[in-house]
């Protein structure tokens, strides 16, 4: 019985992320920088993640502090996370029908506004107002042909044929391989060892940090 007791204190004491991701990864092949870059940074979200709307302000302000590029996913929980795809599929409607900085704009306003969020209708309301806001209108249908929705599934699928069962997932990727960061207040710290295991060649200048949604 003792034994028995232990068991279940140590598991208490694990973190949440480590029960929640608990499974061994399966496919880990996209988990590399771009080409040509040494170091990035490869997360997979849900707009609807409180931990995701922790997590954002620092992988972004990483971004600028490194001059690295982002490679964003959608991975929408789903289950009680009943409107983080929704939110996706609009999030990519901005990046492809505005701009890229656009749809950062309204994934980080989504994020500040999650607490008053608690269903599809208030999620169309808050975006509603979000696009007014912003001097356009919102469609009355954002994805009439159902492109976006796609993109988020495609980007969900990524996730489970690495086998990720929580968000944020963040990996710093390398040409080599990568690091789960388990723990976003080690980011910076990471990152360092990272860019100083994989210097960036020495010609030319520095790249512009860039987000891609899907590549």
């Amino acid at each position: 019985m003792n034994r028995i007791v232990l068991a279940a204190a140590l598991l208490l004491a694990l973190p949440f992320s480590a029960l929640a991701q608990s499974g061994a990864y399966r496919d880990t092949s996209m988990l590399r920088a771009p080409a040509g870059v040494p170091v990035a940074l490869y997360e997979f979200e849900d707009l609807e993640c409180p931990a995701c709307a922790h997590a954002f302000p620092i992988v972004h302000a990483a971004v600028e502090k490194y001059k690295i590029p982002l490679i964003r996913r959608d991975f929408p929980l789903g289950g009680a996370h009943i409107w983080s795809f929704d939110a996706a599929v609009i999030a990519r409607y901005i990046q492809d029908k505005i701009s890229p900085q656009a749809a950062d704009e309204y994934r980080r306003a989504v994020f500040a506004s999650q607490a008053s969020i608690a269903t599809k209708e208030d999620l169309n309301a808050f975006s509603m107002k979000y696009f007014q806001s912003h001097g356009r209108a919102m469609p009355m249908i954002i994805d009439p042909n159902g492109l976006f929705a796609a993109e988020v599934r495609a980007d969900h699928t990524l996730g489970e044929r690495i086998n990720l069962h929580q968000t944020p997932s963040i990996f710093i990727v390398t040409q080599k391989g990568y690091t789960e960061v388990t723990d976003v207040t080690q980011l910076y710290a990471m990152l360092d060892t990272a860019i100083a295991e994989n210097p960036a060649p020495a010609k030319g200048a520095a790249a512009k940090p860039r987000t891609t949604a899907h590549k």
